[in-house]
């Protein structure tokens, strides 16, 4: 009998054995399994890229005029308010003008004394000394009175809008301009654009231009004036773009869009889920699939963005097999296994 019991114990230790290192072995191989990356891949593809942007902006009046008198008074009429098409030459305000009459009164007594002097002068009845003094009294009369008179009939210089009016008839003048007046047919928009870009844009291109406030309408400009520095801080040159804006639609203030073309590019093209951005730094780069199921890291040179795919200026070939969904957990030299976008 304790012979029995004794074998039975050692069968008893033996499938106790087996059965300890059957469940170490089916770890293991979950350990393996489970440090295998499922991703999915894409084809880096060679594909015709349009090269533009898209850049916000601020419609701005071409020009702006502040009327003002050049010294204070008091302001006798106004004859335009705030919303009022204005023409250049026209009559916006009338100054108090009762230094303009004093003046205008000096101007004709100085006119006729240079009148009768100058008969004499002919005739050898005056010096040139008295002639000329009288002609120069003439002369500043005559300007201090074209002075007075556009100070007091104060006139736009410009076809606009009055965009702002600041005093009522019978107010004192005292600094603030009586009236803004902006020039808004054609508008303007500045836009910092790239610096990178600098040699491909040309005064005289064409741009796209939207507005938020008029959906559903797009608008012509043109490449004005280019700016000749580069802004240091934002690595940016300012352009100026004009809008002839015939039809008044574009008022300044208003957010808009400016799209620059700058031609098109044949280039790798990849899903923008490929890239990825190495923590800590601006470098960007993607993971190659390799024959033996490892993925490899490349760093790559990024060029537009346009719908959910990169334009990739140096680092791909077409191709190449990129993994795409569940790049962001890889490590270079990580195992991996393809699977589907949809598992």
């Amino acid at each position: 009998m304790k012979r029995i019991y004794k074998t039975l114990a050692i069968i008893g230790a033996t499938a106790a054995l087996v059965s300890c290192g059957g469940n170490k072995t089916k770890t293991a191989e979950t350990e393996t399994v489970d440090e295998v990356n499922r991703i999915s891949v894409a084809e880096a593809v060679m594909q015709d890229v349009p090269q533009s942007e898209v850049y916000s902006s601020t419609v701005e009046a071409f020009a702006v005029n502040n009327i003002a008198p050049q010294t204070g008074g008091r302001i006798d009429n106004i004859k335009v308010d705030v919303g009022d098409f204005v023409s250049k030459g026209q009559i916006l305000a009338i100054m108090d003008a009762a230094q303009l009459d004093q003046t205008r009164m000096k101007l004709q007594n100085d006119s006729t004394e240079l009148g009768r002097l100058n008969s004499l002068y002919r005739q050898g009845g005056v010096s040139k000394s008295d002639y000329d003094a009288a002609e120069m009294a003439y002369n500043v009369s005559k300007r201090a009175y074209d002075n007075l008179l556009e100070n007091t009939l104060l006139r736009s210089p410009l076809n606009g809008v009055v965009s702002a009016r600041n005093y009522d008839k019978g107010d004192m003048y005292s600094g603030k301009p009586i009236f803004v007046v902006e020039q808004i047919t054609p508008v303007k928009l500045l836009v910092g654009i790239s610096e990178t870009d600098y040699t491909k844009v040309k005064k005289g291109d064409k741009v796209k231009i939207t507005a938020d406030a008029l959906p559903n309408q797009e608008f012509t400009g043109t490449v004005n004036k280019i700016y000749p520095t580069i802004d240091p801080g934002t690595h940016t040159f300012t352009t100026e773009i004009i809008v002839p804006n015939g039809d008044k639609a574009l008022r300044p203030g208003m957010f808009a869009r400016v799209s620059v073309e700058f031609g098109v590019n044949h280039s790798v093209v990849i899903p923008d889920v490929a890239v990825v951005k190495q923590q800590g730094s601006s470098v960007r780069i993607v993971y190659v699939v390799q024959p033996d199921s490892t993925v490899k890291s490349t760093v790559v040179t990024l060029g537009r963005h346009f719908g959910s795919s990169y334009e990739i200026l140096n680092g791909l070939n077409e191709g190449d097999q990129v993994a795409a969904k569940g790049s962001t957990s890889l490590r270079d030299g990580d195992k991996v296994k393809v699977v589907s976008s949809n598992d």
